[in-house]
C-alpha cells in the first residue's frame, strides 16, 4: 500500500513537472514583466538615500562613570563594545542632536534626525563609526562631521576621564546607499515566477474536462470499453472532448 501511494505521489509530481514546463515561456514572460514593474516602481517612487561615515576611536583606560572608577583594558573586546553603546546613547540624546541641528543649520525636528543615524563599532574593536543617511550625499557627509565634533564635548560632559578621537572625518558618498535596484528588480522577478507557477498549477487542478484515455483510467480506476475517434482532429487526439462543438452537434 504503501508503494503505491508513493508511486502515486511520483506520478503526480511528474505529471506537475510537465505542465510547468509546458508553460516555461509564460512563467518566464510574468517573471520578466513583474521584475520590470518592481524596478521601474523602484526608480519611480523610491527616494535614493545617500550614506556617509565618520570614525572615532574611544579611549578606555581609567575612566570614572558617576564617580565610579573603571579600568579596561584594551584586550577587554566586550567591555569596549559595552562602553561604545553607552556613547552611542549620548550621541542619540536631545542634548547632543539639538546642538547637532543648530551647527549645521537643517531644518530637521530631532525626531526626524536621530532615525537618519546610526553608531557602531567596527568588528567589536574601540572604533566606532557614526553614519548619516539623507537623500542629499552633501548633506549626509556634513551632518556626519558636526556629529563628530560635536559628540566629544558631550560624552566629556557626562563620562569622566573620557577621551575620544576622531579617526577620520566623513567623505561625499559618491554612489548612494539604498535602494538596490538590481536586487529589486531580481525580487520582483521572483514573485512573478511563484506567482505564475502556482497560478498554472492551481489551473491543472481544478481542470476536469476529459483530455484523453490515460486521464479516464487514472481519475475513476475504470476499463476503457469503447473510444470514439476524431477522424477530423489535425492532431494526435482522435477523440470527442465535452466541449468540442462538432460533439456538441
Amino acid at each position: 500500500m504503501e508503494n503505491k501511494k508513493t508511486e502515486e505521489a511520483e506520478i503526480d509530481l511528474i505529471h506537475i513537472a510537465q505542465v510547468l514546463a509546458r508553460n516555461a515561456v509564460a512563467i518566464l514572460l510574468t517573471a520578466l514583466i513583474f521584475g520590470g514593474i518592481f524596478y521601474g516602481a523602484t526608480r519611480a517612487f523610491v527616494t535614493p538615500l545617500y550614506k556617509a561615515s565618520a570614525y572615532m576611536y574611544v579611549n578606555s583606560s581609567n575612566l570614572s562613570v558617576a564617580g565610579t572608577k573603571v579600568s579596561i583594558s584594551n584586550s577587554e573586546l566586550l567591555a569596549a563594545q559595552s562602553l561604545i553603546e553607552t556613547y552611542s546613547v549620548i550621541l542619540r540624546t536631545r542634548m547632543t542632536l539639538n546642538e547637532v541641528i543648530e551647527r549645521s543649520g537643517v531644518g530637521y525636528t530631532y525626531e526626524e534626525l536621530v532615525q537618519m543615524i546610526d553608531a557602531t563599532s567596527v568588528n567589536g574593536t574601540e572604533v566606532f563609526c557614526v553614519s548619516v543617511t539623507s537623500p542629499s550625499p552633501d548633506e549626509a557627509e556634513m551632518l556626519a562631521n558636526t556629529i563628530v565634533e560635536v559628540l566629544p564635548d558631550k560624552i566629556a560632559s557626562v563620562v569622566d576621564g573620557s577621551s575620544v578621537r576622531i579617526v577620520d572625518f566623513a567623505v561625499r558618498p559618491e554612489e548612494q546607499d539604498s535602494p538596490n535596484y538590481i536586487s529589486n528588480a531580481l525580487k520582483g522577478a521572483l514573485l512573478g515566477f511563484l506567482l505564475a507557477a502556482a497560478l498554472v498549477v492551481v489551473i491543472d487542478l481544478m481542470d476536469e474536462q476529459i483530455h484523453d484515455v490515460e486521464y479516464l483510467t487514472k481519475t475513476y480506476d475504470l476499463p476503457i470499453l469503447a473510444t470514439i475517434p476524431d477522424l477530423l482532429a489535425k492532431n494526435d487526439n482522435y477523440y470527442y472532448r465535452a466541449t468540442d462543438k462538432r460533439a456538441q452537434k
